[in-house]
């Protein structure tokens, strides 16, 4: 169950996932960011339009590999995704659950999931390109957002995470508009070399902030 089930002017958050994953233990952490954030759809997963489905959830090439080394190195992980999907009728809270629920047993926990419910005409804080839901994933993480990365596939997760005072990455896919992939400062071919050049950053590494 969610902190937040109706809609409001907040996000959803969810807490962590069954296991206590092992990105909350940040022992192990060697090098790199704290904390990495990760928008859903395009991202960790497919997109599928306002998707309540957990059938149709399905990973994205090279994922479950990237976030299985940023466990090992004790990095904190979460989710902020729009999902105006609820404001729109199309899904509810069940359905969001429901398909969080299908990415962690396909692709392990996350210590958090930042949920934006809200439609672009709202007028919410939370909604990226706003700064909220990176704000508050970082906050119940426990991590500042200047340790903090937003992995993402369009502008608009760059530019909540460059609000909060994260940094971002893109990865972009087929979608993403060819201005945004050429105004992203840091960017990669996928989620596991994004990941790689985060943990081991080399001068000149377009990936690693």
């Amino acid at each position: 169950m969610a902190d937040d089930s109706a809609a409001g002017a907040r996000p959803w958050l969810f807490p962590p996932g069954p296991s206590r994953p092992a990105s909350l233990h940040p022992g192990g952490r060697r090098r790199g960011p704290r904390a990495v954030l990760f928008d859903r759809d395009g991202t960790l997963i497919e997109d599928v339009p306002y998707n309540g489905d957990p059938a149709l959830v399905r990973p994205l090439p090279r994922v479950r590999a990237a976030l299985t080394l940023l466990r090992d190195h004790g990095v904190a992980l979460g989710v902020v995704s729009n999902q105006s999907g609820v404001a729109r009728g199309r899904i509810g809270h069940a359905e969001v659950a429901a398909v969080r629920t299908r990415v962690e047993t396909l692709l392990g926990p996350f210590g958090v999931w930042a949920v934006c419910p809200h439609g672009p005409a709202d007028g919410c804080g939370c909604r990226k390109p706003a700064p909220g839901l990176v704000a508050a994933a970082c906050r119940r993480l426990g991590v500042a957002p200047r340790h903090t990365v937003v992995i993402g596939d369009i502008g608009s997760d760059l530019d909540a995470a460059r609000a909060a005072g994260a940094h971002g990455v893109l990865v972009p896919t087929p979608a993403t508009r060819i201005a945004e992939v050429a105004a992203a400062p840091h960017r990669a071919p996928d989620l596991l070399t994004a990941v790689r050049a985060l943990l081991r950053p080399a001068p000149g590494t377009a990936g690693a902030p």
